[in-house]
């Protein structure tokens, strides 16, 4: 165990420090501490100590010196060994027994584009100093970074008097981890630019990316295979690390995977939109003005064999019309931005639905997509485009009418979320076939056909890629589409907007390629 006479105190996030100090003061702890900081608890009447006058060295170069000296770091970093003590006495340095810190807002500040000599200004150089000497001494002494922690230090210390090895050492680890990622921020941010600041390159020349455990899953694709879900430290916007689960079983590797693709698809659209979602690829999309209800009765009608057992989202609160509908059919999990305290009762009764509430919006600006490969790690940009089906290039003879122009490009951003090769063909706002993850494309097309449970004359059809051949186009003529829209940029686009004209169906050419591997 660990008494604490003396704590340390210098934050830049000052959630919850002035209840630490009023309540360390209480238990007789002499707090040490520096510029803003002290400046708030002296404001709120907690005796403190600057630390110029334990050092009796003054603050100076602008802050950029206050903690850096031996009396501070001699303090933390001196064992509870006979020879230490000696030396410290010796040396006139006081012991320190609880280091809270933590570290000026570096990533917060290049998040909000500040300039290249204020984020500089914002590298901490004596708090992870502090913070890593504490968590080197995790013996005797106890280091907190993150304000989640403080009651439970001050839990122990009113219960006990002091803070256990137990609790030390988990801090300690904690610590660590604090400053790597910290120190891996600035790694990576530098590592973009120039000398000047100037923006070279989005990959720098080493990625740090932080991630902490989230959950121990069951087992991975697979119950051979071990598991866990490790999210982003400060993960933004749209994260299953910041959804709500509301009941269910636990979730697994493989539920995880298809709530992704599902929240992904969901947020590409600002109407009502209902998601089902098999194995990563859609089964089964709609959107409806008359609410998701309706775009769930839609959605399911696409496939309703495969959607058993799927995973669904939704843009919108869930209902309990809906909930009564989806509690008709066995799925795995539901997410949706909230869902009605009426609609929570319905699914009660079905006790293993996993029920999500989470944030459906785009990817945050900046987003790394990232897979593990033999020997390395393959990065990329978030694919955030979709070129809207307007905007495309119309390339046949036969322009598309504004009712096939929106078909279009839902069926656009539907297709860009399926594994290539891939191909849908909707209408009304909804898929009626998907063919996807086919080796050849005219695959995908006759799959999609296949596939189909509702008629597909008057459907259109999009591609995430070129059309090698017109042997595509025309299996997509022979099943009844007008409009079709794809990238283009094949050697025999000629020839596939020849077929295009045979067979009077619109072509538009996006531009942009939607390849999902």
């Amino acid at each position: 165990m660990s008494k604490v006479a003396r704590a340390l105190i210098s934050v830049s996030d000052k959630k919850g420090i002035l209840d630490l100090g009023k309540r360390l003061a209480k238990l007789g702890v002499e707090i040490l501490s520096t510029g803003g900081t002290a400046r708030a608890l002296r404001e709120a009447s907690v005796p403190v100590k600057d630390v110029s006058d334990f050092t009796g060295f003054p603050e100076m170069l602008d802050g950029r010196v206050k903690t850096l000296h031996p009396r501070v770091h001699g303090g933390i970093l001196g064992r509870a060994t006979e020879e230490h003590r000696a030396q410290m006495r010796e040396h006139g340095i006081d012991a320190i027994d609880l280091v809270v810190v933590n570290l000026y807002p570096f990533r917060e500040t290049v998040a909000r584009g500040a300039a290249f000599e204020e984020v500089i200004e914002n590298i901490d150089i004596g708090g992870p100093a502090m913070v890593r000497s504490a968590a080197k001494n995790y013996e005797r002494v106890a280091v907190v970074v993150e304000p989640a922690d403080y009651e439970r230090v001050l839990g122990e210390l009113e219960s006990t008097g002091e803070i256990s090895q137990t609790l030390r050492f988990e801090l300690c680890r904690k610590a660590f981890a604090h400053t790597a990622a910290y120190d891996g921020a600035i790694a990576s941010y530098l590592g973009r630019l120039s000398e000047t600041g100037a923006n070279l390159t989005d990959f720098p020349a080493t990625l740090h990316p932080a991630l902490r455990l989230d959950r121990r899953l069951r087992y991975g694709e697979n119950p051979h295979q071990q598991a866990a879900f490790y999210a982003w430290d400060a993960p933004a916007g749209m994260s299953l690390a910041n959804a709500d689960v509301l009941q269910g079983k636990e979730l697994s590797y493989n539920n995880l995977l298809d709530l992704d693709a599902a929240m992904k698809l969901c947020a590409e659209f600002s109407r009502p939109a209902a998601c089902i979602i098999k194995h990563t690829n859609p089964c089964g999309v709609a959107v409806s003005d008359k609410g998701i209800a309706e775009a769930y009765k839609l959605a399911r009608e696409t496939d309703p064999v495969s959607a058993f057992g799927g995973i669904v989202a939704y843009n919108r609160t869930v209902e309990e019309e809906l909930a009564k509908l989806m509690a008709e059919v066995f799925l795995e999990c539901i997410v949706a931005p909230d869902f009605s305290p009426e609609a929570l009762k319905v699914f009660s009764a079905k006790k293993n639905l996993r029920l999500l509430r989470a944030t459906i919006a785009g990817c945050a600006p900046g987003q790394l997509d990232m897979r593990t490969v033999s020997g390395g790690v393959l990065v990329q940009t978030t694919d955030g485009a979709t070129c809207a089906a307007a905007a495309g290039k119309v390339v046949s003879e036969r322009k598309p009418t504004e009712a096939e122009l929106a078909e279009l490009d839902f069926a656009w951003r539907v297709c860009k979320h399926m594994k290539s090769n891939s191909i849908v063909f909707t209408g009304g706002g909804r898929t009626l076939g998907v063919g996807a993850g086919q080796m050849s494309r005219v695959d995908s097309v006759k799959l999609a056909v296949m596939k189909a449970q509702l008629p597909l004359a008057g459907s259109v059809l999009a591609s995430d890629a070129f059309f090698p051949f017109r042997d595509g186009l025309d299996a997509a003529a022979k099943a009844g589409v007008t409009a079709v829209i794809e990238p283009g940029g094949s050697v025999r686009d000629d020839e596939v907007i020849k077929a295009a004209n045979e067979h009077k169906i619109a072509l538009v050419f996006s531009g942009e390629r939607h390849f999902r591997h």
